[in-house]
């Protein structure tokens, strides 16, 4: 019974990942892309995250955490660039 409510929630989450590329891919606006790519990290730790469920281990817990880091850090980057234009500033306050 657990298993089959994981596996459809597997098969929700790759659609609803499907779903995100596309709108990487067709959005109408560089915000739209960004918070596609952002959607898509987080539907790719959801999925880490039933696999671990799934497979009755905690070794993927580590890989949720780095990939948590690495969202949030990628959509923080390119939030700023969109703002900004640079991602990165030089530091002179001349």
């Amino acid at each position: 019974m657990m298993e089959g409510l994981l596996l459809s929630a597997l098969i929700l989450l790759s659609l609803a990942i499907i779903g995100a590329l596309y709108r990487l891919l067709k959005g109408p606006s560089i915000p739209d892309r960004i918070a596609a790519l952002d959607t898509i990290g987080i539907l790719l730790l959801a999925t880490i995250a039933v696999l671990g469920i799934l497979l009755r281990t905690t070794a993927y817990f580590d890989i949720i955490l780095l990939l948590g880091i690495l969202t949030f850090i990628g959509t923080t980057a390119f939030a700023r660039y969109i703002e900004r234009g640079v991602v990165l500033e030089s530091g002179d306050d001349r």
